[in-house]
């Protein structure tokens, strides 16, 4: 079995897409466009503790560029550890994110170099979330691979409120937006596209059942099976491992044409 990382160099530099801070992360490669994995960072976190994660996914030869989200790292953080603060920006975040990829995709092909043609989304917790929103409505991503996130937005929110106090009318108003983005209401959108879900089993902070649900939908709609994967991790909570970020680098290689 071959090595996924190889010894290559890697350019790291910071840059500013029209308002959005990122992380751009690229390998030394042939010439020709690079395919392009746009990461997305969860909940609390920011674009620098996903560093490590983008390393090693720029070893496959993919250019990986990591946004920070409103709300956070150079985006006017808050308190995340406050619920009214979760119920009130979790979802704009996820929004936002999705509304900003088109800006993100155009940047990239004009001035950074991404193939047009390879391009994908992965993410954790939050960023899986999101992931699963920009694959739905970017019909131009090629791939996506969430990790501990959803496809099923309606039921993953209402475990969400029922861990949370906040309810107000403008909460209210912003999920009938979620609704009406909700993956689950646009499966049209991803049949026989390629699709990766990793989630832990034991995963008590996004629960697997509305990924499963999904999962259970979903699938017999695509003709070809192998387009489309979940896997679950025993024990394992809201983390990820090796292990996860080992299968979710081996399906982009499957399915994504990356310098070598």
């Amino acid at each position: 079995m071959p090595y996924l990382l190889n010894n290559r160099n890697i350019k790291e530099e910071n840059i500013n897409i029209r308002g959005i801070p990122c992380i751009r992360l690229v390998p030394e490669r042939k010439d020709g466009p690079l395919p392009t994995i746009v990461f997305y960072h969860g909940w609390s976190s920011t674009k620098e503790n996903q560093r490590f994660r983008g390393f090693i996914l720029s070893n496959l030869g993919c250019q990986v560029v990591i946004p920070d989200a409103i709300y956070h790292g150079e985006r006017n953080p808050i308190n995340y550890e406050d619920d009214n603060k979760a119920a009130k920006y979790f979802w704009r975040v996820i929004l936002n994110n999705v509304e900003e990829f088109d800006i993100l995709a155009e940047e990239l092909i004009n001035k950074y170099d991404s193939d047009p043609e390879n391009m994908i989304v992965a993410g954790h917790s939050m960023g899986g979330f999101t992931s699963a929103g920009v694959f739905a409505h970017s019909k131009n991503v090629k791939t996506s691979v969430i990790l501990n996130g959803s496809f099923n937005w309606k039921m993953s929110n209402q475990i969400f409120l029922k861990q949370l106090t906040s309810d107000t009318v403008e909460e209210r108003d912003l999920i009938e937006k979620v609704e009406l983005s909700d993956p689950m209401n646009n499966l049209h959108k991803l049949i026989d596209r390629p699709l990766l879900m990793l989630h832990g089993a034991e995963d008590d902070v996004v629960s697997k059942i509305p990924q499963q649900d999904f999962y259970s939908k979903i699938k017999p709609l695509y003709e070809d099976k192998t387009k489309i994967n979940m896997i679950e991790y025993p024990g394992l909570g809201h983390f990820v491992t090796t292990n996860m970020l080992e299968d979710g680098a081996r399906w982009i290689l499957k399915w994504v044409t990356c310098h070598t």
